[in-house]
């Protein structure tokens, strides 16, 4: 796939190693080409930089990993995204996100042109999507949006990261639960002391 990665942080320099490994194009779509986090990205096979409107053009699928206060700007910086799938890895975490919003998936479409857009990637650390592997097995994605297409894609992008399965939780109106979860997440490692390597896996009787 070609993919554009807006958001070069943590998560998403974690996904765009993860898909260069798995034969995947990358672009980096930056605001400034001569002063950009995740420089060293540029080392990886199939990843070349662009800025944001030129990465999202030459790819099918965009990733946007940057803070959630940035939501609107960045979906307004994105050009045409008709026809290209959005997967959305961003979380509004005690209150700091776009004004009007409770979720960051609905900011980008409301300020859009695309509506196969879904949340993924969302509820654990980059550490895990670095090394999504747990006694042997790989962890569990979940995915949500009204996307049947953005869902697919997304499913099997979290298998090329190495995450043992992608799970649906549901459309739209699930946006606002999988940041609820990404929060719970973040709760047991940051503030319970549990520390980052943790991780859910979703086990059947």
């Amino acid at each position: 796939m070609n993919i554009a990665i807006i958001g070069t942080g943590n998560v998403g320099s974690a996904l765009a190693s993860a898909w260069s490994r798995a034969g995947h194009t990358i672009s980096l779509g930056v605001r400034e080409k001569s002063s950009f986090k995740g420089k060293e990205l540029l080392k990886n096979k199939n990843t070349s930089l662009h800025s944001i409107i030129d990465a999202v053009q030459k790819s099918d699928v965009i990733l946007i990993s940057t803070p959630a206060m940035n939501a609107v700007e960045v979906a307004k910086s994105l050009g045409d995204t008709s026809h290209k799938v959005i997967i959305d890895s961003m979380n509004i975490i005690q209150g700091r996100g776009p004004e009007g919003f409770t979720n960051t998936s609905d900011a980008i479409l409301a300020h859009t042109q695309t509506k196969d857009l879904v949340k993924c990637f969302n509820t654990t650390g980059a550490n895990n999507m670095l090394n999504p592997e747990y006694h042997g097995a790989g962890i569990d994605a979940f995915v949500a949006g009204d996307s049947l297409n953005g869902k697919s894609i997304a499913k099997q992008l979290a298998l090329d990261v190495g995450f043992g399965e992608c799970y649906d939780v549901g459309g739209n109106d699930k946006f606002q639960l999988m940041e609820q979860f990404a929060f719970f997440w973040i709760n047991l490692a940051m503030f319970q002391g549990q520390g980052r390597e943790i991780a859910f896996k979703l086990f059947h009787r």
